[in-house]
C-alpha cells in the first residue's frame, strides 16, 4: 500500500511516478471509507486529491505556507502531513478537527473555517516574509464559490502591487455548496470554454521559448503587456487587467500538468493567479452526481451512497422553510435572501415556488444585508437566511443599514448554538450577545417546532423594525405542544406557575429546562418554568411579577454568558433592586471545539444533569446563608 509510505510532511516527494498514480486512487479510497463512517466533507476533498499531491510535490512544508479559504478541502492535505490516523476520530471531541488548525500541526498554515480569508491571509504572510527577510513560499487555494466574496476582491485589488512571488491557486468546481451563481461565475466559464485561446498560448508560449538568448523574456513581457495578444480571445481579461499574472486553465486532475504549472508559477515575480479546473466528488459517483449533499455528510453506506442515519422529524430548517412557502402565498411583498446556502437555509421550496422573489447573493454576507436593507427601504418584506456564525460578517451592515433606519428586516438565524462537529468557527454562540445589544433590534428565540412557525409569522408581520429570530440546527423539538399561546411582543410565556425557583428557558434549551425542573420537582422543590421567547426586549414585568414569590432566578440559554440573555436578567435585577439571586446557566465565554452537541453540552456543563446540580448547589448556598442569619 503506497498510502503506507506518508508518514510525515515531504514523504510524497520520495514517490516514483507510478506510486503518485496509485496514491491518488488509495487517497480517494481511503477518504470514502473514512467518511463513510464519521461523516465530514467529501466531495470538495475528493475533487482536490491530485492538486493537494502537487502542492506537496512543488513545496516543502512546513517551511512553505500553504492557506486553504475555508479549510473543509485540507483532508488530502492532513494526509500527506502525517495525520492519516487522525481520521478514525475526525471531527470527534478530543480528535482531528475537520479544518486546519495551527495548533494541530506546523504544516497548517492559518486557522480557516469561513470563506474568502486565504488571499488576505497570504498576503499577510508574503509582507511578513518581507519585512524579517525569510525566504519561503506562499500559496493561498481559493474557491471559485468563495471568489464571490467582496474580501477576496479586496486582497487581489492589494495582492496586484507586489514585486515578490506570491501563488493563488483558483480551485474552479463551478460550487461553493450549492452551484455557484454572478458574474464571476459567468467569467469563469468563459475562460473555461476557450478552447482556441489555450491552444494558441500554449503553442506560441512554447515557439517562443526556444528563440536562443531571449525567448523567456519574451514571453514574460507578453504576459505583462495589457494588450497582449490574449485579450484578442478572452476579452477583459480581469486577472491580468488588475495585475496579476494569470496561468491556466489547468486540469485539476491531471498531476503532471499541474506539477509543470506550480513550476512555472514560482518563477512569476509577483501575485499570480493559477486556475485550477476540478470535479467536486471526483472518482466516487454519489458525490459526483450529488456534490451538494456530499459537501457535508453523515454517515453513508458506500455501495449505495444513502445516508445511515434516517430522518426521522422535520429539522428547525425544514420548518422555516414550509412557513416561507406558507407566506409566499400570502404575502406578495415577501422575498427570501440566501448567501450561497440556498439549500442549507431551507429555501430550495421557495426559490422552486417564487424564483422572482429568491435571492442567492453568493458568499457574500455583508451585501446580503445591506442588500435587505435596500429592499425593505422599497417597501419589500426582505427575509435573510443565514448561519449564526456566517451572519457576524454582516455585523456592521446590520448596525449602520438595517438598525440605523429602523428598517423591517427579517433575520432568520440557522444553527445557532452549538453546531457539533464543524467546531469553533461553526459555534453559533454568539449571537444573542451581538444582537440584543443593537438599538431597535428585536430578537425571538422559540422552544419548540410550533412556536418556531409563531415567531416567524410574527417576524414578517411586524413592521416596527428589524427582527432576529434565532434557531438550532437538527430535529426540531415537538413537545409541548399544547402549550401554543399568541406571540405577543415583549411578552414571555409561563408554562408552569409555583414559587421559589423560577427557571427561565431561552430557545431551544426548553427542552433541557424541562427536564431540569422535573429534577427539583422529584428533589421536593418547587419550580416555575418559564419560556423567555423575547430575548429583546426582555419581558421586564415578568421578572418583577416572579421575583415577589421567588428568591432564584436560573437562566438557560446556548450563548455565551458576556452579553447573553442571563447577563441581561441580573443587571435588571440588581439595577431594580429586586430580592433574588439569578443564576446564568450559559456556555463559557470561550471558543468551543468540535463534538457531538450531546458531549460538548456535557463539557460545558449544559445538559439537565449539570444544570440540576448547580441549581441544588446554589439553593443549598442560600439556604445556609438565610439559616445563619
Amino acid at each position: 500500500m503506497i498510502l503506507e509510505k506518508i508518514q510525515r510532511e515531504n514523504d510524497i516527494q520520495k514517490l516514483n511516478k507510478e506510486e503518485l498514480a496509485i496514491l491518488a486512487s488509495e487517497i480517494r479510497e481511503f477518504l470514502i471509507e473514512k467518511i463513510s463512517h464519521t461523516g465530514g466533507h467529501l466531495a470538495s476533498n475528493l475533487g482536490v486529491v491530485e492538486l493537494t499531491m502537487a502542492m506537496h510535490l512543488c513545496f516543502h512544508l512546513p517551511e512553505d505556507k500553504m492557506i486553504w479559504d475555508v479549510g473543509h478541502q485540507s483532508y488530502t492535505h492532513k494526509i500527506l502531513t502525517g495525520r492519516r490516523e487522525g481520521f478514525d476520530d475526525l471531527r470527534k471531541y478530543g480528535g482531528m478537527s475537520g479544518f486546519p488548525k495551527r495548533n494541530e500541526s506546523k504544516c497548517d498554515a492559518f486557522n480557516t473555517g469561513h470563506s474568502s480569508t486565504s488571499i488576505s491571509a497570504g498576503l499577510g504572510y508574503v509582507k511578513a516574509r518581507e519585512i524579517r527577510k525569510e525566504n519561503y513560499r506562499v500559496i493561498s487555494v481559493i474557491g471559485d464559490g468563495a471568489l464571490t466574496g467582496g474580501m477576496a476582491f479586496e486582497a487581489l485589488n492589494n495582492a496586484a502591487h507586489l514585486g515578490k512571488n506570491f501563488i493563488i491557486v483558483l480551485n474552479d468546481n463551478r460550487m461553493s455548496i450549492s452551484e455557484n451563481v454572478g458574474g464571476m461565475s459567468r467569467y469563469l466559464d468563459g475562460i473555461r470554454t476557450a478552447d482556441v485561446y489555450n491552444r494558441l498560448k500554449r503553442n506560441l508560449e512554447k515557439a517562443l521559448r526556444k528563440i536562443p538568448g531571449g525567448g523567456e523574456q519574451i514571453v514574460s513581457h507578453l504576459r505583462k503587456t495589457k494588450s497582449s495578444i490574449k485579450q484578442l480571445f478572452v476579452p477583459g481579461m480581469f486577472f491580468e487587467d488588475m495585475g496579476l499574472t494569470y496561468l491556466g486553465p489547468v486540469d485539476g486532475h491531471n498531476l503532471k500538468e499541474l506539477v509543470r504549472a506550480f513550476k512555472e508559477a514560482k518563477r512569476v515575480k509577483g501575485a499570480v493567479l493559477l486556475h485550477v479546473v476540478t470535479k467536486k466528488g471526483k472518482g466516487y459517483l454519489p458525490a459526483e452526481r450529488e456534490p451538494s449533499r456530499f459537501h457535508g455528510t453523515g454517515p453513508f453506506d458506500i455501495r449505495t451512497g444513502s445516508p445511515l442515519e434516517k430522518k426521522e422529524k422535520d429539522t428547525y430548517t425544514d420548518v422555516f422553510g414550509k412557513i416561507m412557502c406558507d407566506m409566499g402565498k400570502k404575502e406578495p411583498s415577501l422575498v427570501a435572501i440566501t448567501a450561497a446556502m440556498e439549500d442549507g437555509t431551507g429555501l430550495g421550496e421557495f426559490h422552486r415556488r417564487f424564483p422572482d422573489r429568491f435571492f442567492d447573493v453568493g458568499i457574500a454576507e455583508g451585501h446580503a444585508v445591506t442588500f435587505a436593507a435596500g429592499l425593505a427601504a422599497g417597501g419589500l418584506k426582505p427575509v435573510f437566511a443565514v448561519y449564526s456564525s456566517f451572519l457576524q460578517r454582516g455585523y456592521d451592515q446590520i448596525i449602520h443599514d438595517v438598525a440605523l433606519q429602523n428598517l423591517p428586516v427579517v433575520f432568520a438565524v440557522d444553527r445557532a448554538g452549538l453546531v457539533g462537529s464543524d467546531g469553533e468557527t461553526h459555534q453559533g454562540i454568539f449571537d444573542l450577545s451581538y444582537l440584543s445589544m443593537i438599538p431597535n433590534m428585536t430578537v425571538l428565540s422559540p422552544k419548540n417546532k410550533w412556536e418556531l412557525a409563531d415567531m416567524l409569522r410574527f417576524a414578517i408581520a411586524y413592521q416596527d423594525g428589524p427582527v432576529a429570530v434565532r434557531y438550532p440546527r437538527g430535529a426540531a423539538y415537538d413537545g409541548y405542544k399544547e402549550f401554543r399561546s399568541p406571540v405577543l411582543y415583549g411578552k414571555s410565556e409561563a408554562v408552569f406557575e409555583e414559587e421559589d425557583i423560577a427557571i427561565l428557558s431561552v430557545g431551544h434549551m426548553f427542552e433541557t429546562a424541562a427536564k431540569v425542573r422535573k429534577k427539583l420537582k422529584e428533589a421536593g422543590l418547587n419550580a416555575s418554568l418559564i419560556n423567555a421567547r423575547f430575548v429583546k426586549p426582555m419581558d421586564e414585568e415578568m421578572l418583577v411579577t416572579l421575583a415577589k414569590d421567588h428568591r432564584l432566578f436560573v437562566t438557560i440559554e446556548e450563548n455565551v454568558k458576556t452579553g447573553g440573555f442571563g447577563e441581561r436578567v441580573m443587571d435588571f435585577a440588581e439595577r431594580m433592586e429586586l430580592p433574588v439571586r439569578v443564576l446564568a446557566v450559559t456556555l463559557p465565554d470561550d471558543y468551543i471545539e468540535h463534538g457531538s452537541v450531546s458531549v460538548l453540552r456535557k463539557e460545558v456543563m449544559l445538559d439537565d444533569e449539570s444544570v440540576y446540580k448547580q441549581i441544588l448547589t446554589v439553593y443549598a448556598g442560600m439556604q445556609h446563608t438565610e439559616e445563619k442569619r
